[in-house]
């Protein structure tokens, strides 16, 4: 490779090209873009002006370390600076001129130049090339720093940020006061989030600069949800074509108008030319190829109006704007090319190119200055072209300490010192603060610090002029105030950049194309937004908040006290058990008078006991539903109606026995005491109290939700309408016998007119059971807002009208001989003998009634 290479210097022996060449101690290169690139030449005609700049400031850093006497006084610093015209090829094969210095001592007998005599090594003024400062293009560095690696030559760049520079495996002497790509693709990333862009298309100049920092872009944009519509590469030798083509497909991504850059200068005027011919109006976000140059948007200012664009952060190098001011032709003759730069600022010819072909072009004059009036403003790199002359003559200084007496120039030591010991050792180890007040130092990469500025184009209030506007910062992350941005057009909002808008409160993405492409698909009403892409059930029982990210439990619904269902039916239970407990306490005071005996005492209180169960049940449904309370209403409702038609079965089987066995003989029936009674009643109950202790077991009692409608719980006893019918069969049947002994004994005496009544409860009950059945299980489903829980409140009041029927039935006529005629409360009444003129037929029978009775 070295062989190669000493081919190709020396092939430049019979060249001759223009360059800054001052002779000094230590010879330090430099490559700057001067020219633009040429279509048919390497070289261009046209000038850049931040070349000139940078070459300007590399010289002006040059003069004032040789005039401090702190820094290298024993050590003059030479220059040696090249013109890259901005072509990476083109610029690797000017580097040669750096290592030359490198082959004094080389036999070249076996070479010769294309005439023939024999090469020798042109003797090379300024001394051999110690460090590099340059090239800027990503893509020139990237060569040139393959090249100066062999011959370990240092180099600092000034504003390559190509990513893959920072790889140190393959650019080993590489620096650069400036950071990578890496960084402010992220910063560009973070303006679009900033935005709320989801949806943009990239375009990237061909070199290294924009496809290395483009990758880093799309990558860091995948990663936080921004979709890439579209992405252009600009070939290196595009033309008016190539960019209106590029901005043709652009626009066929009618959503995507937002367009990031990653290109060069010429790129992104290239772009903006094409975008002003084609009068289309896209929103511009660019990286530091665009920057914050005026040359760039001259005479495409409402193009390029409202463009936020990336620009290291970098300060005015004090002196420099005089130091730039005060050249002209006449008094810098060091710099080849500033007549060309001078001539294409002022728009004018000097005196010494004037000729007979351009007589009518203006002549310049001796007393044109660069100032602000004419457009000067000092370029954005000269700060970092001005540290890495600095960061080298502190590297230097430091070297010179370490190997020299301090009154040597340089010494044999230092001149053979290995320059990649001196970049390790000495150069990435500089830090210092700069002429701007900056800090300079290199992390272990070679790379600078990463602090950006964001800057937005702007139209200057009440004139035609525009400027760029500093808007926000970026170090480590972004500061952009929102507020100041301007956008062209007039457009007084931040304008929409996205396949599709965001989804509303509810609603899912359904994805179509591209993956910032979707519908907006509604979830049901009681589904939550899972994710972007999923809604979820929130289950029984739970419903989504109004934002349907989440969910929460319902509210338990069950009889409130204050509802009229319920207000009524523990209205009805109260009158109940206040009359019921009148009558107890009628019968009790009136214990031992004939009627209350007649009546048969015992069954009475326990019948009575019953309708006050019965009562007493409407409380125990109605409460809130607890394991307790449905305990409850599984015993007392079951047991209540079991006292009651079990105690009414007794008696009227009781008397239907005694009036058959009068009819027969004589004789005593079994099992007609009271204590018979009593225990006959109590197996009745005893047989309903066992079937509803076998429920509790088969059916563990508890509580249960049940859901009408997604948007409603109940609250209810775990109790089946099918287990509460079957519980209820065997009241049923005591009902339904009952009946039958009261149809049987309808006929008796008068006397015993008890069983009249008992009939008449009975026949009541059955109307009243038969016409709740259909409405309870009919409303079993049913749950209405204004028809709170009435299968609940049908049955409350079912159960009381059936306790109802029983205490006035049986108990009214008692009472009313009680309260209003205690004057019939004797034995005799209570035989009537008026049936006997009835029935004489039946009077022994009924005689022998009476003595069992």
């Amino acid at each position: 490779m070295r062989v190669l290479v000493v081919l190709l210097a020396l092939s430049g022996c019979c060249l001759g090209q223009l360059s800054v060449k001052i002779p000094g101690d230590i010879v330090l290169g430099g490559l700057f873009p001067v020219h633009e690139k040429g279509e048919k030449s390497p070289c261009g005609p046209k000038v850049y002006n931040r070349g000139v700049q940078r070459l300007e400031a590399m010289l002006w850093a040059v003069d004032r370390i040789n005039a401090d006497h702190h820094l290298l006084p024993t050590i003059r610093l030479g220059v040696n600076i090249l013109d890259t015209c901005s072509r990476d090829t083109y610029a690797l094969n000017r580097s040669l001129e750096f290592i030359r210095g490198s082959l004094n001592n080389m036999d070249v007998s076996a070479f010769e130049c294309n005439d023939r005599r024999p090469p020798r090594i042109r003797s090379n003024s300024t001394g051999p090339v110690f460090g590099v400062v340059g090239g800027s293009y990503s893509s020139v560095s990237l060569q040139v720093a393959n090249l100066l690696r062999l011959f370990h030559i240092p180099q600092i760049s000034p504003a390559s940020t190509a990513k893959a520079l920072s790889d140190k495996t393959r650019f080993d002497y590489f620096a650069r006061t400036v950071p990578p790509d890496t960084f402010q693709a992220i910063a560009l990333v973070d303006i679009v989030k900033s935005l709320n862009w989801s949806y943009v298309s990239t375009v990237y100049s061909e070199g290294s600069y924009g496809e290395y920092g483009i990758e880093v872009f799309h990558r860091e944009a995948q990663e936080r949800n921004v979709c890439i519509a579209a992405a252009e590469k600009v070939p290196s030798a595009a033309d008016e074509r190539v960019f209106e083509s590029i901005l043709g497909k652009l626009l066929k991504k009618q959503n995507a108008k937002g367009v990031v850059l990653f290109t060069r200068a010429e790129d992104a005027r290239g772009l903006l030319s094409a975008s002003k011919r084609m009068q289309t109006s896209l929103y511009w976000i660019a990286s530091d190829g665009w920057g914050k140059q005026q040359k760039l948007v001259e005479s495409l200012e409402e193009v390029a109006e409202g463009a936020i664009t990336v620009e290291l952060q970098s300060e005015h190098m004090p002196g420099f704007d005089e130091y730039m001011m005060s050249l002209t032709p006449d008094n810098n003759h060091r710099n080849p090319w500033f007549d060309e730069y001078w001539q294409d600022t002022f728009g004018c010819v000097l005196p010494q190119y004037a000729n007979a072909e351009n007589i009518d072009v203006e002549i310049c004059s001796s007393d044109l200055r660069l100032s602000e009036k004419v457009g000067y403003e000092q370029e954005s790199k000269v700060q970092f072209v001005v540290d890495a002359v600095y960061a080298f003559a502190y590297a230097l200084h430091n070297l010179h300490k370490d190997l020299c007496r301090s009154k040597d120039r340089v010494c044999h030591t230092m001149a053979l010192y290995d320059g990649g010991d001196f970049y390790r050792n000495y150069l990435l180890n500089v830090a210092f603060t700069d002429l701007a007040n900056s800090e300079v130092k290199f992390d272990s990469q070679g790379d600078g610090l990463a602090r950006y500025d964001i800057l937005n184009y702007q139209k200057l209030p009440n004139t035609s002029g525009y400027h760029y506007k500093v808007v926000g910062k970026w170090f480590h992350s972004l500061e952009l105030n929102i507020d100041e941005l301007v956008w062209n057009r007039g457009l007084d909002v931040i304008p929409t950049s996205a396949c599709s808008l965001p989804c509303a409160v509810g609603m899912i993405k359904m994805q179509q194309g591209d993956t910032c492409c979707w519908i907006c698909d509604k979830c049901e009403e009681y589904e939550f937004v899972y994710d972007e892409f999923t809604c979820r059930d929130c289950g029984p029982g739970r419903w989504p908040y109004p934002d349907k990210l989440s969910c929460f439990d319902l509210p338990l619904q069950y009889m409130r006290w204050d509802s009229l269902f319920a207000i009524v039916p523990a209205a009805i239970s109260c009158l109940g058990i206040i009359l019921t407990l009148g009558v107890m306490i009628l019968f009790i005071r009136n214990n031992d008078t004939p009627l209350v005996k007649a009546s048969g005492r015992e069954l009475s209180y326990l019948l009575l006991a019953g309708i006050l169960l019965c009562y007493l049940n409407t409380f125990a449904l109605l409460v809130k539903p607890t394991t307790a309370s449905c305990i409850l209403q599984r015993f007392g409702v079951g047991g209540g109606f079991s006292i009651i038609y079990g105690a009414l079965l007794t008696k009227t089987n009781r008397i239907s026995r005694i009036f058959d066995s009068a009819a027969k003989s004589a004789k005593r029936p079994d099992f007609i005491s009271p204590k018979s009674q009593l225990i006959i009643t109590c197996t009745f109950i005893g047989v309903q109290v066992l079937f509803t202790a076998v429920w509790l077991l088969v059916e563990t009692p508890g509580t249960r939700h049940y859901y009408p409608d997604r948007t409603q719980v109940i609250l209810k006893c775990k109790i089946h309408d099918s287990s509460f019918l079957i519980s209820q069969v065997y009241n049923m049947l005591l009902i339904t016998i009952c009946t039958v002994y009261a149809v049987k004994t309808r006929k008796i005496p008068e006397n015993f007119n008890e069983s009249k009544f008992i009939g008449f409860t009975m026949y009541t009950t059955c109307i009243i059971w038969l016409a709740f059945i259909p409405i309870y299980f009919g409303t079993g489903n049913s749950y209405e807002s204004k028809l709170f829980q009435i299968q609940v409140t049908t049955l409350c009041v079912a159960i009381s009208l059936s306790a109802s029927v029983a205490l006035v039935c049986l108990y009214s006529p008692k009472i009313y001989i009680i309260v209003f005629h205690p004057d019939k409360n004797v034995r005799k009444l209570t035989m009537n003998s008026a049936t006997y003129r009835k029935a004489p037929t039946s009077s022994t029978s009924a005689n022998h009634a009476e003595t069992f009775l």
